[in-house]
């Protein structure tokens, strides 16, 4: 069963999008590639939901181009972080049903790493990942979190404070857009709920693609960005070859 929802003019899909895992079977999947990105379209490049998107080697759905990615800046509203009362992160609903046992996190664990082998519940049971914010390496899922690129609390100061609870369940669970990916626990819990000024990957290697896929989150939601977010997110772009 697919639920949609059209959100500002794009289409959101949550609680049955399957990405390059399907099913709950034993399988081999892409690894993450840390590389940085650059106009160049991948050896199978896709069209994501945005249109005129990208997906590279470490299987990151609706990934811009870096000039995609800086037109999109541009259009971004500037504001001031909004007051975080009445935050919860029981308000965005996270890790829903994605279909046969599935939820959102072992998805995104099996699309993220390679040889990765499920239970009859769908948890990733063996496997090996690399953590494309510090490179740190990874053979048990207890390892990994799955960090949303846009964290729930920014993106409550950001605009999510008025969405419904719905939309903030889409937001939460999103597989169409680069908003989740696999990565180690130091990383995630180093990285918070901060913006890209205040904290940034260890391997500037990813800059870019963390860039891209920060600014397209914020687009496609149409969240607020800080001046100082703004200038720290094209120096970033700027390390696009």
């Amino acid at each position: 069963m697919r639920r949609q929802q059209r959100w500002w003019g794009v289409t959101v899909t949550a609680g049955a999008v399957l990405v390059a895992v399907a099913g709950c079977s034993d399988s081999g999947v892409g690894g993450a590639s840390a590389g940085a990105g650059d106009d160049k379209p991948s050896a199978a490049p896709t069209r994501g939901a945005g249109g005129g998107r990208q997906t590279e080697k470490s299987a990151l759905p609706g990934l811009p181009t870096a000039s995609v990615a800086r037109k999109e800046l541009a259009g971004l509203k500037t504001a001031a972080p909004a007051s975080m009362r009445g935050y919860s992160r029981a308000k965005f609903p996270h890790w829903a049903e994605q279909g046969e046992r599935c939820d959102t996190r072992e998805t995104v664990l099996g699309r993220d790493g390679t040889a990765v082998k499920r239970d009859a519940q769908c948890r990733a049971v063996s496997g090996k990942w690399v953590s494309v914010y510090d490179g740190k390496k990874a053979t048990a899922a207890s390892q990994l979190d799955i960090d949303h690129t846009v964290p729930l609390a920014n993106a409550w100061r950001s605009g999510a404070a008025a969405w419904t609870q719905e939309q903030r369940k889409a937001f939460a669970n999103d597989l169409a857009h680069p908003q989740l990916l696999a990565v180690s626990a130091s990383s995630n819990r180093q990285k918070g709920d901060q913006s890209p000024d205040q904290w940034a990957p260890p391997l500037r290697s990813y800059w870019c693609t963390y860039a891209r896929s920060w600014v397209s989150v914020k687009s496609t939601y149409r969240l607020t960005i800080t001046a100082a977010e703004r200038t720290k997110l094209r120096e970033m772009l700027d390390t696009c070859s």
